[in-house]
């Protein structure tokens, strides 16, 4: 019984084991998080079908070129951001290290998103400098990792 409770204590209990647990907690989180992105992914790009072939079906070009043609590309990005966070997962699934220039680049690509499908007539200023602020912060931010990665 002694010798069962000191092996469970040195595999489990000591810093070496009890890092070891956190890293195989961290691996299943990340693994889970990387089935829901895919989840995710596959629905976005059904309603991104969807979308199209009722749009296209539908037959109104003058709609099609104006709020229906953001929507899309609103999806479009979506995909481009589920895509990137997909990348960011199984990057740290690789190397277990967040690569900070990529979670940048996803940043900047969901900020421009928002850019595209924005409805000038019902957003105040406070937010449009708020997303100016944004792409200023995350492109510096960019330029910086860019050039200490270099």
């Amino acid at each position: 019984m002694n010798r069962r409770l000191n092996r469970f204590i040195r595999n489990h209990l000591s810093d070496e084991g009890f890092l070891r647990n956190i890293e195989r907690f961290e691996g299943w989180v990340s693994k889970l998080l990387a089935i829901a992105m895919v989840m995710v992914i596959v629905v976005v790009i059904f309603d991104l079908g969807v979308v199209l072939t009722r749009k296209l079906l539908n037959g109104n070009a003058s709609d099609f070129l104006g709020s229906t043609l953001l929507d899309i590309f609103g999806l479009f990005l979506s995909v481009l951001i589920a895509l990137e966070i997909m990348e960011n997962i199984t990057a740290y699934l690789k190397k277990h290290v967040v690569q900070v220039e990529l979670v940048i680049v996803t940043s900047l690509t969901a900020v421009a998103r928002k850019i595209i499908i924005l409805d000038l007539k019902e957003v105040t200023g406070v937010s449009l400098i708020g997303l100016s602020v944004a792409i200023l912060a995350l492109s510096i931010s960019y330029l910086v990792v860019r050039n200490v990665n270099s």
